[in-house]
């Protein structure tokens, strides 16, 4: 496995519909509000249902990697609201460097580079962290990302704007369906008409969330937030990967192929996810720092920064010389 191989199999196709977006935001006057909108509420939801339902792991690695990616995203928080405290930063900045710290871009990052590492299990592995990082990112995250707002109303506490706001997220529930369906045993077989429309609605969000990260990356005055930039790419590309280990080496696993991409998977660039809930429910009028050019310069320099990073991890993780 090379680093040429790994760029073209799995980082060029990003790259190019990020490109896209980005002509599209240099050459159109295009507002990507609407496209969050509809990614939070109807493609993201779809996408993880399709993805719970039907992936395959045993129920004992299921939940052994489900506490996991809960144990390591927690982690995360903690540390990286830490840090971002002890360098000055307050909300609303502090909350978006928090969220693109702590979630890691793992579904159209993620479940390319993780299948084409360790085949099938790596794909099954990715598409349960995506899942189990879905319903954290549309509660957790949508509360770090509203902590900030007032809501409207001068006495309503922003925690009680973030809880509400989560309770009207549908990926939630869709967690939730898809749960049900299995432990009931009514999954319904992928090749009918009603699974192949989910998977076909699903599978737009990750396109959608790149033009919106080109687009957003268009406008972007990358220069203003280098140092915060430089903190979160510290975290992504040498802190997450760390813990992430600790948690394998604590936790087992028992299937190395789903300890290692649990460690690949933790140490991807951040998401693009986060540029999608700052928009949706940041309130950025308190910032001195436009926080979607935060945000988009931090995906975009942990994801270049990744291509080396991610060759050299793959092949240790290959190797068995990490976990």
């Amino acid at each position: 496995m090379s680093l040429l191989s790994i760029f073209v199999t799995a980082l060029l196709p990003i790259l190019a519909i990020g490109a896209v977006g980005f002509v599209l935001g240099r050459t159109r006057d295009i507002d990507p509000d609407p496209l969050n909108t509809v990614t939070v509420y109807v493609l993201a939801p779809a996408l993880v249902f399709y993805s719970l339902a039907t992936t395959e792991l045993a129920g004992a690695t299921l939940a052994t990697l489900t506490a996991g990616v809960v144990v390591y995203h927690v982690v995360m928080i903690l540390v990286a609201g830490g840090l971002a405290r002890l360098a000055g930063l307050s909300e609303p900045l502090l909350g978006a460097l928090v969220l693109v710290s702590a979630f890691p871009n793992s579904g159209n990052y993620g479940i390319p580079v993780s299948s084409f590492a360790f085949g099938d299990t790596g794909r099954s592995t990715a598409v349960v962290y995506l899942a189990v990082q879905g319903v954290l990112i549309y509660t957790l995250g949508v509360y770090i990302a509203s902590r900030g707002s007032s809501g409207g109303s001068d006495d309503t506490p922003s925690w009680r704007v973030g809880l509400g706001r989560v309770l009207r997220i549908p990926l939630v529930y869709a967690v939730v369906a898809a749960l049900v369906v299995r432990w009931l045993g009514v999954v319904p077989p992928t090749d009918i008409a009603a699974m192949q429309t989910l998977k076909l609605v699903g599978d737009s969000s990750i396109p959608i969330m790149l033009l919106i990260l080109g687009i957003q990356l268009a406008g972007a005055d990358l220069g203003s937030t280098l140092r915060e930039v430089g903190l979160v790419a510290g975290l992504k590309m040498v802190v997450a990967p760390a813990i992430a280990v600790g948690i394998v080496l604590v936790a087992g696993f028992g299937d190395p192929v789903v300890a290692r991409t649990f460690v690949l998977e933790s140490a991807m660039p951040a998401a693009v996810t986060p540029l999608i809930l700052v928009g949706e429910f940041g309130d950025t009028s308190g910032s001195t720092v436009n926080l979607g050019e935060f945000v988009s310069a931090a995906v975009f320099a942990t994801t270049l920064l990744s291509v080396p990073i991610l060759s050299v991890l793959i092949f240790l993780l290959d190797a068995g010389l990490v976990v």
